[in-house]
């Protein structure tokens, strides 16, 4: 029997939308706007893997989820390849085999000014250079190495003790760089020995480079070396009867004064700290 066309023709009922598929029939079901939503909640003891490695001053998150995959990290002796991951704080967190400390690493550049000693603190009641870095950071930052009381220019804090024993370990070499403000002009015969090398009381010492200032009177030098050792440049100097009037470091570890007044300080950049961290 052929089906009946009395439906042939006729509108669609009020409400409905030609060509679109009927709902089906049935109760609607109608939340109940008194009824929250579920949510799982998250535990605050854990913390994604990838933020882990970044706090721990390894390199940012991004990168983090590169190294993830690739296999560098483990989380308690098992490699870890999943995007997400979460571990706990008190987890056995490894990158490349190194133990990681959740604690955030910081690196604070400071121009400092004169006056100021290079300690944590003084019996003698002295201004210390921990005063001009006091609102940067809640962690205990410690400087990288030291500058003399009356000697300005670039000094680093951070709290990064392997960053800090590959800067100042002389094995590595770390470019610094001082202009010196001499007494009276360096003779060119001076220049020459001391970039021939000279024999102090504990030593001999080479510095890397020495020049006259451009533009400036010859009693202004800059001294590239890499030597740790005690008021070291002065005493070049002094060996060989000068006086060192003004000492500022400009340069340190690739880490420059621009935008940075004295008595200021920044925080170092993502960049400069990935720079720093590839000094071997």
């Amino acid at each position: 029997m052929a089906k009946s066309d009395s439906n042939r023709g006729r509108r669609p009922a009020k409400g409905s939308k030609k060509g679109n598929p009927q709902k089906p029939y049935g109760k609607k079901h109608t939340p109940n706007p008194r009824q929250k939503p579920v949510h799982k909640k998250s535990n605050p003891d854990e913390i994604r893997l990838n933020r882990y490695i970044a706090n721990a001053g390894i390199c940012s998150r991004r990168e983090a989820d590169t190294y993830i995959a690739a296999g560098n990290v483990t989380v308690n002796g098992k490699v870890i390849t999943e995007m997400g991951h979460k571990v706990k704080r008190s987890d056995d967190v490894r990158f490349d085999g190194r133990k990681l400390n959740l604690e955030k690493k910081e690196y604070v550049l400071l121009n400092k000014p004169k006056n100021f000693i290079t300690t944590t603190s003084d019996e003698k009641g002295r201004h210390t250079v921990m005063e001009l870095v006091s609102s940067a950071s809640k962690s205990r930052l410690l400087p990288v190495g030291r500058l003399d009381r009356n000697t300005t220019g670039l000094l680093l804090f951070t709290n990064d003790g392997d960053l800090t024993k590959t800067l100042t370990h002389p094995k590595h070499g770390v470019r610094k760089i001082y202009h010196v403000h001499l007494d009276k002009s360096l003779s060119m015969r001076d220049l020459q020995q001391i970039e021939e090398g000279l024999e102090l009381e504990d030593g001999s010492i080479t510095v890397d480079s020495i020049s006259y200032i451009q533009g400036a009177p010859k009693r202004e030098v800059g001294v590239e070396i890499h030597s740790g050792r005690n008021r070291i440049v002065r005493r070049i100097f002094e060996h060989l009867g000068y006086n060192v009037t003004k000492l500022d470091r400009v340069i340190f570890a690739g880490l420059t004064k621009k935008d940075l007044p004295r008595g200021h300080w920044r925080h170092l950049t993502e960049q400069e700290v990935i720079n720093l961290r590839m000094i071997k």
